[in-house]
């Protein structure tokens, strides 16, 4: 072995430990979002509002399953929180298409959908696999603006996705 490799090789082992300290450890191998009508992190990340870390991964906004918030309870994504923000309305009619964008699937047990804090609608996958993107169509029942918790709970972790969606029901 050349003295350079070897120096190098050297370097490389010393370097690793180091390495694997500084970067970020992920959750869950699964991670998504609502893509239509756009989520409060689908706007984040297209710009149409000013967002922090969020703008950037869409998709991670993960935590323990049965919480009932925009972020997850994740404190980096607290602004999705934010009612006062300045989301978009999106105009949608009382029965509406919500469509998932997966970046990683992962096993899925169900899909939530929540309005003012009451479940309105739940689609059971029994621990299948979902595609790449996902679709329900879910009635609203009032009428007016309200804001939607989506909610996608993973089957083989204690976690689930959170996507709040600003809409207006005509």
């Amino acid at each position: 072995m050349h003295t350079s490799r070897k120096t190098a090789a050297i370097i490389g082992a010393a370097l690793a430990p180091a390495l694997a300290l500084t970067l970020p450890a992920s959750s869950a191998s699964a991670h998504g979002y609502i893509s239509t009508p756009p989520s409060r992190q689908a706007q984040c990340a297209a710009g149409t509002v000013s967002c922090g870390d969020i703008k950037y991964e869409p998709q991670s906004v993960e935590g323990p399953k049965g919480l009932r918030s925009c972020s997850g309870g994740n404190s980096r994504f607290s602004e999705l929180d934010n009612d006062g923000k300045g989301w978009t309305v999106t105009p949608v009619s009382r029965t509406t298409q919500f469509q998932w964008k997966l970046t990683a699937r992962h096993a899925t047990s169900t899909w939530q959908y929540y309005v003012g804090g009451r479940k309105v609608a739940e689609f059971n996958d029994g621990g299948a696999q979902p595609g790449s993107t996902v679709s329900h169509s879910v009635n609203l029942g009032a009428s007016g603006k309200q804001k939607v918790l989506a909610v996608w709970n993973v089957a083989d972790t204690p976690n689930a996705f959170y996507a709040c969606i600003d809409v207006n029901v005509r």
